[in-house]
């Protein structure tokens, strides 16, 4: 499965926004100082940023575009250096903007809206982008933060209409890269990369274009295509050295490739610039794969702490929660977290955990019926498979669970260093060895 976590945690990551990645996050049209940031040293342009928009404000502090400007910016360096600490300070700049105009204030309702989405309050952002589309319905921005929310509610419906009128309104990178996860999320593969292709050819700056390959890169990964997700996370370095995600990629191939020293010191690094839970879980995983528990533990234990601090700015994530608790054995805890989280929203990446935590909670027969709604919008990838496999299996359903495995195998035999030949020895056992 293509980015579970990353994704939220992207996200959140992602603790800053998956939602809100290169060209995809939402700026209002006036935002001041919007040049593009140079490669290699985007955290130290993103401050220049911030402080000539503080600079602004301060001669010109009527200027309501201003700071929704602001809002945005703290949006983007809260993205780029994983510090929800900056949510609160985006939260105020787009407030103030409200303020000095409460009515037709479209630009900080956008802010305001993909600040929730960035917090996983994906209610509130669904909200806020109605606002702002009722001030103006060709509001482009609008309609990404509104199809961001309504795919994490599970309204698939309305996440498409809600692509399709971005396309309509301003096509390109932006509009074009929420096409394709659409077109994923319904198991369309080929459509999708073919419209990531699509927003790659409209990359403005290397950002983007790193952004592009490596959404490229995890669409073939996620088929089992390491040549082809090699490539694009190469390209993807070399349009952006500094991009976690691109290394992160590259990470993936390597371990799948049994580098498990340079996929080490891949993690190591980008971690290091980006401590968000869900990198840091998977850390652990390939240090738990490369047998070192210890070094492991000591990874989850700085998840634990990511995922404080992006709760305590504000932000919500019980995925994020339910999977720390899975892999720190505390099955009942990950249920309780992935119940909230379904209590909130319908994503089949939720009813995924859910089903999992139940099934490592022993309650297999609930766990199939999350299990089975994960996969009923299209989408099938390896850990949907694997999982909905080892829950069959535990229920009796021994030719189901071959099929699943298999399917898991065949999709991506190197989705997990851990899950992945745990997946090839209980297919073994059922007499489907590989």
């Amino acid at each position: 499965m293509r980015r579970t976590l990353t994704r939220l945690a992207l996200a959140a990551a992602l603790a800053a926004t998956a939602l809100a990645v290169a060209g995809i996050v939402a700026r209002p049209h006036a935002a001041p100082s919007e040049e593009p940031v140079p490669v290699g040293q985007p955290v130290d342009v993103l401050a220049d940023r911030v402080a000539r928009a503080q600079q602004h404000l301060r001669d010109v502090p009527g200027d309501w575009t201003g700071w929704a400007g602001l809002g945005a910016a703290y949006l983007e360096q809260a993205r780029v250096t994983a510090d929800p600490a900056l949510y609160p300070q985006a939260e105020q700049a787009a407030r103030e903007s409200l303020k000095l105009r409460h009515d037709g204030n479209g630009d900080a309702l956008v802010v305001l809206g993909a600040l929730a989405n960035a917090r996983h309050d994906f209610g509130a952002a669904r909200d806020r982008a109605r606002a702002a589309l009722r001030i103006d319905e060709a509001d482009a921005d609008a309609y990404g933060v509104l199809a961001d929310a309504l795919t994490q509610l599970g309204d698939a419906k309305g996440a498409t209409a809600a692509v399709q009128r971005m396309l309509d309104t301003r096509p390109g990178l932006a509009a074009y890269a929420r096409a394709s996860y659409d077109l994923e999320l319904r198991g369309r593969i080929p459509e999708a990369a073919a419209l990531m292709r699509r927003a790659l050819d409209d990359a403005a700056d290397p950002h983007d274009a790193a952004f592009c390959h490596t959404q490229l890169g995890d669409l073939a990964f996620g088929r089992g295509d390491l040549t082809t997700a090699g490539d694009e996370y190469a390209s993807g370095l070399a349009a952006d050295p500094a991009s976690v995600a691109a290394q992160r990629g590259r990470a993936r191939v390597r371990a799948a490739e049994g580098d498990l020293t340079g996929a080490i010191a891949d993690y190591a690094d980008l971690t290091a610039r980006l401590p968000g839970p869900s990198y840091l879980l998977e850390y652990a995983e390939l240090l738990t794969a490369a047998g070192h528990p210890a070094q492991a533990k000591e990874q989850l234990s700085l998840a634990g702490n990511a995922q404080r601090l992006f709760t305590a700015n504000g932000g919500r994530d019980e995925l994020a929660t339910a999977a720390l608790a899975l892999a720190e054995g505390r099955p009942a805890d990950a249920v309780a977290a992935a119940r909230a989280e379904w209590s909130r929203r319908r994503h089949p990446d939720v009813a995924d955990m859910l089903a999992w935590s139940l099934h490592a909670a022993g309650h297999d027969a609930e766990a199939l019926t999350y299990a089975r709604r994960a996969v009923s919008g299209g989408a099938h990838p390896a850990t949907y498979a694997y999982h909905l496999g080892l829950i069959n299996l535990a229920q009796g359903n021994r030719s189901a669970a071959r099929a699943e495995l298999r399917r898991a195998l065949d999709t991506n035999p190197y989705f997990s260093p851990v899950d992945g030949p745990a997946a090839r020895r209980a297919l073994s056992g059922l007499g489907g060895a590989r």
